[in-house]
């Protein structure tokens, strides 16, 4: 395993982390999931991505079982707050009563005393951003949460929250977690530039588009399989981009390594990128996805593969 440092910090985190959207205390038995994550740690990873929205609380209380036996020190935990969690009208969004009542629902269910890393899950358009950011800085000031970061907000809110963070002395934010992969480059625009600038560190979530990028869907939607099952994939699944994975899956084949591999080692080929978060329902996925950051990509392949992807688009991605 490769690491990296996180922006302009000093904290280093695996290339390849751990994620458990759609998966840990869910879709996945909790058994199934704690050997994965325990596989995962084994391995090198030591960045494992959560959200209090996942499973409703059933993801952090599942991590939190599997990294019992490991020495909390060793690793990087993350957590993230906004969605609704219950019907109750200020339990959602990021105003202070939210991030203070979350933080320690969050810690409880998740077994420790901080966490590394805590994201603000969207933007929140009812909410100051002073509110937020010096609530955030709080939780940094009392132990809670070692760096605060931003997840999914636009280029424009990332600097009103640094300018924020700025006027009132308070803790900046220090990650920024969008979606990026071979077929969404939307942040390649504005958001990466502004981060950089920032010295914010990027831990990009989906750099397999869902699966898309490991070439699964090829040939059709095998049954059991995520866009076979939801509709999470509808508006990426199409015939184009899968005429592209076709022949991106070539070049992987020519090169002697998976199409997974050939998808993140070209997102770790940006120094902004601090992390890819994958997500992994086997250990064989697991294995197979580490192995990335291992793979080096010459000159001549990623030449070849922008002429497959062709220009990047400069539209939002909308979730």
């Amino acid at each position: 395993m490769k690491y990296r440092h996180m922006g302009k910090t000093g904290l280093r985190v695996s290339e390849i982390s751990l994620g458990a959207w759609l998966t840990y205390g869910s879709s996945v038995e909790s058994e199934n999931a704690e050997q994965i994550i325990k596989a995962a740690i084994e391995k090198g990873v030591n960045f494992i991505d959560i959200a209090d929205a996942y499973a409703k609380g059933e993801a952090e209380k599942v991590v939190g079982k599997a990294i019992k036996e490991f020495r909390r020190s060793d690793l990087v935990i993350s957590s993230k707050l906004y969605w609704p969690m219950s019907d109750d009208i200020n339990d959602r969004g990021l105003s202070r009563k939210h991030i203070m009542e979350s933080i320690e629902r969050s810690l409880k269910r998740i077994g420790t005393d901080y966490l590394d890393m805590y994201f603000c899950h969207r933007f929140d358009p009812d909410t100051a951003i002073e509110e937020t950011v010096r609530a955030m800085s709080d939780l940094v000031q009392q132990g809670k949460v070692l760096y605060w970061g931003t997840s999914v907000w636009e280029a424009e809110k990332i600097e009103r929250a640094v300018a924020e963070s700025k006027r009132w002395l308070a803790y900046q934010p220090r990650i920024e977690q969008p979606r990026y992969n071979m077929l969404d480059r939307h942040i390649e625009e504005r958001i990466m530039p502004t981060c950089a600038e920032h010295g914010i560190g990027l831990v990009v979530w989906s750099p397999l588009a869902q699966g898309i990028l490991t070439g699964k869907y090829n040939n059709g939607n095998p049954a059991g399989s995520r866009a076979a099952t939801t509709q999470w994939l509808d508006k990426h699944l199409t015939q184009e981009n899968v005429d592209k994975v076709k022949k991106l899956t070539k070049l992987a084949k020519a090169a002697g390594i998976k199409m997974g591999q050939l998808a993140l080692a070209w997102v770790l080929r940006r120094e902004e990128i601090t992390s890819a978060i994958i997500g992994a329902t086997r250990q064989e996925q697991l294995e197979e996805n580490v192995m990335a950051c291992e793979v080096e990509l010459s000159d001549d392949m990623l030449t070849a593969i922008d002429e497959i992807l062709g220009e990047p688009p400069v539209t939002k991605f909308q979730f």
